[in-house]
């Protein structure tokens, strides 16, 4: 947890972040570091992206969803700040990704498959 609180400051420092939403973050980092050992199993499942084209790319991302859930709305508001990543959140709707981390979704949750073959799947197992 004290690296992650590092990087909070760092970004406050570097005006990527303002202290209002420094705090908020501080507090949830050390809120749910005691939540953490409390919470149900569902908490140690992942959230796992994955991204295949027809190219033969390949992406995966394994997110734990105990992260995603302390970040969530926090890491949000902060990348609608950040020019290069505002494009990529704005249309996320953080309250029902929360819902459904509250109410404990599993299994795959997106499947998108484009016109030019490429696929999206996104999971929580």
């Amino acid at each position: 947890m004290k690296d992650e609180i590092t990087r909070v400051l760092t970004m406050v420092e570097d005006g990527k972040l303002d202290k209002e939403k420094a705090t908020e973050l501080i507090n949830a980092l050390q809120g749910n570091a005691i939540q953490f050992k409390k919470e149900s199993p569902y908490m140690s499942k992942m959230l796992k992206i994955i991204v295949t084209s027809e190219e033969g790319d390949n992406v995966r991302v394994n997110l734990p969803i105990k992260l995603i859930k302390a970040l969530l709305k926090v890491g949000t508001s902060i990348a609608e700040k950040i020019p290069e990543s505002e494009k990529y959140v704005k249309d996320i709707n953080v309250d029902l990704l929360i819902e459904a981390i509250e109410n404990e979704v599993e299994g795959q949750i997106v499947d998108i498959t484009s016109a030019k073959g490429e696929k999206v799947y996104v999971v929580i197992e």
